[in-house]
């Protein structure tokens, strides 16, 4: 499991000050998402109420979330692709939903710069490639170019917004 700091929040609702018992249960999480808060407790020397209490109030305010994030490997996957796509002649909204509708794609990302769209694409193996292309990513209306890049390792994965 991870903890995925950070969201905006209105300057009706503040977003709370977190302390350092706030972070060290965070930094814990981080560690060992199966943690229990008995566990939490006895490494911060709190009781388990306080730590059940200090990550409801997070979750609360919005300021973390605790997920699970499954590893690519252990699901099959052996490709990672990034791909930069080119929008024309429909909204770049409307095009980053469909291709949001795509199981294969991880993220997508709505741009300003030499992309309209930036996307994160998990497939099986490499034979996958042309045909999720052509087939999934080319044939949604919209879709005027296609920039590809496979990633050869993976140097850092993290899902945390805002490192603490």
């Amino acid at each position: 499991m991870q903890i995925r700091s950070g969201r905006a929040v209105s300057s009706a609702s503040p977003t709370p000050a977190l302390d350092s018992l706030d972070t060290n249960i965070m930094d814990i999480l981080r560690t060992n998402g199966r943690v229990t808060n008995q566990e939490i407790a006895e490494r911060l020397s709190v009781t388990a109420a306080t730590v059940s209490a200090r990550l409801q109030k997070m979750e609360e305010a919005r300021v973390m979330r605790v997920v699970a994030v499954t590893d690519f490997r252990a699901h099959g996957y052996d490709v990672i692709i990034a791909l930069g796509v080119k929008v024309q002649g429909r909204s770049v909204d409307d095009v980053g939903r469909d291709l949001a509708g795509l199981p294969e794609v991880l993220s997508v990302n709505i741009m300003n710069g030499e992309h309209d769209i930036e996307l994160l694409v998990a497939l099986h193996d490499f034979s996958e490639v042309q045909d999720f292309l052509f087939d999934h990513i080319a044939a949604i209306e919209g879709v005027m170019h296609i920039a590809s890049g496979i990633a050869v390792d993976i140097v850092k994965f993290e899902f945390n917004v805002v490192p603490l």
